[in-house]
């Protein structure tokens, strides 16, 4: 098969896996399922889909007892693991269950951290347009392919309290 057939390929299973995803992830039960199968430290967390779509994905996580540092505010770790999942879940959507397959991994994090959270800090990530043309290079050129998400972090008054630039790595398996 030509990488041209491969990324057409890609691109129409993508019309019907997209569509499933984003009905798990959207829906409050469905994802708090998926988070105990498969992230059960975020469920713990309490990281929560505020909104995701094609382009953009927000995840919340909250201030509390089991996020603490000894500072009185959300541990770092947990303010990561928020950050990658926004930058994740747009490159999860589209790689999850893709023909031809395509694997990813994150290779790189640098956080900035602001302000000290203290409240509900939601991670946001409107990168998913350039994370799908990473990916269908991969499946065009048959090399691995990085690209660098960014996730900011703002509280509910729409200060930011941190910056995460987190490396994504993808290579098609054909």
């Amino acid at each position: 098969m030509s990488n041209t057939e491969l990324l057409e390929q890609y691109r129409a299973n993508r019309k019907v896996t997209d569509a499933k995803f984003l009905k798990l992830v959207n829906q409050p039960l469905l994802f708090n399922l998926f988070l105990m199968g498969q992230l059960p430290m975020g469920f713990m967390a309490g990281l929560k889909v505020k909104s995701c779509d094609s382009e953009q994905c927000r995840i919340t996580v909250p201030f509390r007892w089991m996020n603490q540092n000894p500072f009185r505010s959300t541990y770092f770790a947990v303010l990561s693991m928020a950050a990658e999942m926004s930058t994740g879940m747009l490159a999860l959507m589209m790689t999850r269950d893709s023909k031809p397959s395509v694997s990813m991994l994150v290779t790189h994090l640098e956080a900035d951290f602001v302000k000290k959270a203290t409240g509900i800090t939601t991670f946001t990530c409107n990168e998913g347009k350039l994370i799908n043309e990473a990916i269908e290079k991969t499946i065009i050129t048959g090399e691995g392919q990085t690209f660098n998400a960014t996730s900011i972090g703002t509280s509910l008054s729409s200060e930011v309290e941190a910056k995460f630039l987190i490396q994504w790595s993808f290579k098609a398996r054909v």
